[in-house]
């Protein structure tokens, strides 16, 4: 699918975003550079190129003031040839078709990266979760589950939290499917609450993947820890867990950003604090000693580790050549255009992919699945090893590829994950 056919399949800007940001047009760049080092057959590259399913769902939802107000929401399955799908939901007022479909065709590299059987799937509803009261985010959480109800479900498509969802919302998702069902379906979903068949070590598993993933490219790339200085743009589940992580490993966080602004101190931010400020305020910058900046200014500020942890396309040819750091860890998805990232080859700066930084969400998501089919479940300890040694051998696999295909991180996990999904398509002689 050429950017010339996205642009021109539908007229609805809620669908199509402007090229320049559109990640459905960087996640196809991405398979296309892999799928022409792999020599993909045609067949298989049509296969693999387009999502399986879609859906879009319009439905109503009463609000407190007791009018009802329309919703649009997706679903989208990109492949299922290794297992079920498996990915979050998102709820923001910039979700679009395209946004959905690039994020449900990583989530399908990113499985057979980690080699876990399940395939790649994204959701989503345009709404600013902000608006609405705790009653209406339940009642449209409800509403837009019976609507996806036919095509999810514990052995078809599995979904998780993502962009301004959580484990309440994963809750309600579950009790509406298992209401449908007759019956309580706890592996319908993942990131619930423990008391509901969630797995301890899953809210954090996200940033401790990221952790886990950074430690690792710092050890290649003779990068010590301690003392490392580290700017993380995005305060959420995920940048603050990793900042915690770091912190204690002995890394100096010196920036931070949230979504109304930055904080920078070259001698470090004091991450308790920073907590502490999300908890009280909900703001960074209410953090003491700091200097305020602009997220996108923080991310030129000098550092030996760059987190992008916040939204896609933060990185991109206007700025990549101003980015004053030694590594770079995708703990979002899709924050690095195409065109930073031959910029970042350039000038030597390895940047860690979004589909090997961000896995350790997803495999705990699996144990958690896994946990809820057997219901038997596993300590802490279990969890956090068993995601230890997944994300260690990736990353090993990773750059062995590399050093052999003399070939950057991006290259090397599309490399392995995309040859996977082929193997298995190939082997399952489909069509």
């Amino acid at each position: 699918m050429m950017l010339k056919e996205i642009e021109n399949r539908v007229k609805d800007p809620v669908r199509v975003k402007a090229p320049q940001s559109n990640p459905l047009v960087q996640a196809l760049a991405q398979f296309d550079a892999a799928t022409e080092r792999l020599h993909l057959n045609p067949e298989l590259n049509a296969m693999l190129r387009f999502p399986k399913r879609e859906l879009t769902v319009h439905f109503p939802v009463r609000m407190d003031d007791g009018s009802v107000k329309m919703f649009t929401g997706y679903r989208v399955q990109h492949n299922v040839n290794r297992g079920p799908a498996k990915g979050g939901i998102r709820y923001d007022v910039n979700v679009s078709l395209d946004e959905v479909q690039a994020l449900a065709m990583w989530m399908t590299w990113k499985c057979a990266l980690m080699n876990i059987p399940f395939g790649g799937a994204k959701g989503g509803v345009i709404v600013d979760t902000r608006q609405l009261s705790s009653a209406e985010l339940e009642r449209l959480t409800r509403r837009y589950t019976m609507e996806i109800a036919s095509i999810i479900g514990p052995e078809s498509d599995i979904p998780a939290p993502d962009i301004n969802t959580n484990a309440q919302v994963m809750a309600w998702i579950m009790d509406a499917y298992s209401i449908q069902c007759g019956r309580t379906v706890p592996a319908v979903v993942t990131g619930k609450p423990v008391s509901i068949g969630g797995s301890v070590g899953r809210t954090e598993a996200t940033g401790r993947g990221v952790f886990i993933a950074t430690r690792e490219g710092c050890r290649v790339h003779g990068i010590p820890l301690k003392g490392a200085r580290v700017i993380i743009q995005g305060f959420g589940n995920v940048g603050s867990v990793t900042a915690s992580l770091l912190a204690q490993a002995g890394c100096k966080i010196v920036g931070l950003a949230d979504v109304y602004g930055a904080i920078y101190n070259e001698n470090g931010i004091d991450v308790n604090k920073a907590l502490h400020a999300i908890k009280t305020s909900g703001r960074l910058e209410d953090v003491p000693n700091v200097e305020k900046l602009s997220g996108s200014d923080l991310l030129e500020q000098p550092s030996d580790i760059l987190i992008p942890a916040a939204i896609a396309g933060q990185l991109t040819a206007a700025n990549a050549r101003y980015i004053q750091t030694k590594l770079i860890v995708e703990a979002a998805n899709g924050p690095t255009t195409q065109e930073a990232d031959a910029i970042f080859r350039e000038r030597g700066i390895p940047v860690i992919p979004d589909i090997l930084a961000n896995a350790g969400g997803v495999v705990v998501s699996y144990f958690e699945w896994v946990q809820d089919l057997q219901h038997f479940f596993w300590s802490l300890e279990e969890v956090n090893t068993r995601l230890e040694q997944m994300m260690t051998q990736s990353f090993t696999a990773v750059q062995a590829i590399c050093e052999e295909q003399q070939c950057d991180y991006r290259m090397g996990a599309y490399l392995i994950a995309v040859a996977r999904v082929a193997e298995a398509t190939r082997i399952r002689s489909l069509p």
